[in-house]
């Protein structure tokens, strides 16, 4: 803060209703008798509308930033779902190459504000600015949402401009500072811009607290904004992340060319089949059939779909050729065979990667018949309705549009080639250029000591039933983790857990709903340890409950008790 001389109260009002400024020189009396302390002015909503951050303020470099519109909102909703009046502010940051994309974000500033701050991680690609009123990912419908709490949120679209793709439009990987954007850097400037409008709009010198969450790709920008600017952040949210960004393009390209061999594609009804399978030979591995699989490593150990028997049929189809939707082919066996198994590099990352996990499988929904009006967005996140070809479908499993788009736009620069022609373990001419880009956009630092120093903690979870980001990679990266920091100093600042039946942000199984900020502002804020967890199912069985178990814990049935309440379940160590 500028140390200025006081002007009268007159003058004082004059400069509040005018100025763009973050401190006017306030104080004294009408008498012209002043002093030297400064006094800030807040500035109104409408006065931020004008308001411009200089390069020099933000962390990385830019050529600044300028609000394009400061919007007061009424306060609306009762309840849970009640939010106070607040200012929607839209920003520009723009870039230095003139040729890329801007960053644009939101924030919402609560005209009665608790002092803290949290930002929201987008998903896929991203492209689009998440809505500051959003709650963090798989947060509970009966507690208030962040804005609601008195955050002031932000978001960005992470520096580009999605297209009719939306989430999965990868076209602006053409464009070197719009992928370094997207790799991590737009999490930094879109901060750094928030930051100094917060403390413009409350004539403060910035938030208490400051938080993030983010789920799959927000998930890996979770982890991003704590491995690279600890010194920002007091903790984060992290579900379902997509750390190891560019080895999971990898592997979708791996998957990708496995479905798209002829024969391989399964319809929905032979998702069902293998689902129901599985289903009938590992539910009970957890001490009760719930219709959950939730011992999901021994089912791992013994399923297999050349030899599962539903009801005493076959699932393999006669002679394992085609034989309809009551069965599967060899073709389709060996596509889910590669989903569920690694993908090993031939060749070295930058990141260090060497590999990326397979999917849990087994008792996976990918996609299958169901009349909840949720079930088509889970089919969208997992094989969705089309075979992969080339050119790709639009109906294609997202994975595949994602490593189509990746290929095309980001390693070979050529919108026109086929990515099912690019061996992803083996990529030849392209080897270079995808290593430089994993170093880009892995996401996998283990050595966290300067955020732990600093006092900040992550809760991190991840359904065991994700079938766009492998809960096996988030396994080796807490492993990992481990390794690197030592089981107590881990143990003193994370917290991982995974939940049965979830799959990826949406689940028609067992949909997650945990009050994970209320845990970790009690842990950040208070020296509260997170108490023993529960998360509840809001769709497959509403009002359902499990104990939220660390890893690699998971719930056994008891042996007596109600099946759907979490007390009659503990967390054991398979």
């Amino acid at each position: 803060m500028i140390k200025v001389r006081a002007l009268p109260k007159w003058k004082c009002l004059v400069a509040a209703m005018t100025t763009t400024t973050l401190v006017a020189a306030c104080g004294g009396n009408d008498n012209g008798n002043s002093t030297d302390t400064p006094v800030a002015v807040q500035l109104t909503c409408a006065q931020l509308a004008t308001m411009t951050v200089a390069a020099s303020s933000i962390g990385l470099p830019t050529t600044g930033a300028a609000v394009t519109s400061a919007t007061t909102v009424a306060a609306a909703g009762t309840g849970a779902a009640a939010v106070g009046e607040y200012c929607r502010v839209l920003v520009d940051i723009s870039p230095l190459d003139a040729t890329a994309p801007k960053i644009k974000m939101q924030i919402s500033l609560p005209t009665t504000w608790n002092t803290k701050a949290m930002m929201f991680g987008g998903g896929g690609y991203d492209g689009s600015i998440p809505s500051g009123a959003s709650n963090v990912p798989a947060g509970p419908a009966d507690q208030l949402t962040p804005l609601g709490r008195g955050y002031a949120t932000f978001s960005s679209d992470s520096g580009h401009q999605g297209n009719a793709l939306g989430s999965q439009d990868g076209s602006f990987g053409v464009n070197d500072e719009a992928v370094a954007n997207f790799s991590g850097d737009a999490l930094k400037k879109t901060r750094d811009v928030a930051v100094a409008i917060i403390k413009a709009r409350y004539a403060t010198s910035g938030p208490t607290k400051a938080y993030f969450a983010g789920g799959s790709s927000g998930g890996r920008e979770a982890l991003k904004v704590v491995q690279t600017w600890p010194q920002d952040w007091d903790g984060a949210i992290v579900l379902y992340p997509a750390g190891a960004a560019a080895s999971l393009d990898l592997a979708f390209g791996r998957i990708t060319q496995a479905l798209a061999q002829p024969g391989a594609y399964p319809s929905p009804a032979k998702r069902k089949r293998l689902y129901d399978a599985a289903i009938q030979a590992c539910d009970g591995l957890d001490g009760v059939a719930d219709g959950l699989i939730s011992n999901v490593k021994a089912c791992n150990a013994i399923f297999n779909p050349s030899t599962a028997t539903i009801a005493g049929v076959a699932l393999r189809c006669p002679g394992g050729t085609e034989g309809g939707d009551t069965c599967l082919s060899d073709a389709q066996i060996a596509a889910f065979n590669v989903i569920n198994t690694p993908i090993t590099f031939n060749y070295a990352l930058a990141s260090g990667e060497t590999q990326y996990p397979g999917f849990n499988t087994w008792g996976t929904d990918f996609g299958i018949p169901n009349a909840s009006s949720v079930q088509p967005i889970v089919s969208f996140l997992a094989l969705s309705t089309t075979q992969p070809a080339s050119p790709m479908p639009n109906g294609a499993p997202y994975g595949s549009i994602f490593w189509d788009q990746w290929v095309r736009f980001f390693v070979t620069r050529n919108p026109n080639f086929n990515s099912l022609t690019l061996d992803p373990q083996n990529p030849g001419i392209y080897q270079a250029r995808i290593s430089a880009l994993t170093g880009l956009q892995d996401v996998n630092k283990t050595d966290l000591s300067a955020f732990l120093a600093k006092g900040g903690k992550i809760l991190m979870a991840h359904g065991m039933s994700d079938a766009l980001v492998s809960t096996r990679a988030t396994e080796q990266y807490y492993d990992r983790l481990r390794s690197t920091m030592g089981n107590a100093r881990v143990d003193s600042f994370v917290r991982f857990y995974e939940i049965p039946g979830y799959g990826h942000a949406i689940s028609t199984v067992f949909n997650a709903a945990w009050d994970s900020l209320t845990t970790l502002e009690n842990w950040v804020e208070r020296g509260t340890l997170p108490p023993n967890q529960t998360v509840a199912d809001t769709i497959g069985v509403p009002g359902r409950t499990r104990p939220l178990c660390d890893y690699p814990s998971y719930p056994q049935y008891r042996g007596t008790g109600d099946v759907n309440g979490a007390a009659s379940f503990a967390c054991v160590t398979p």
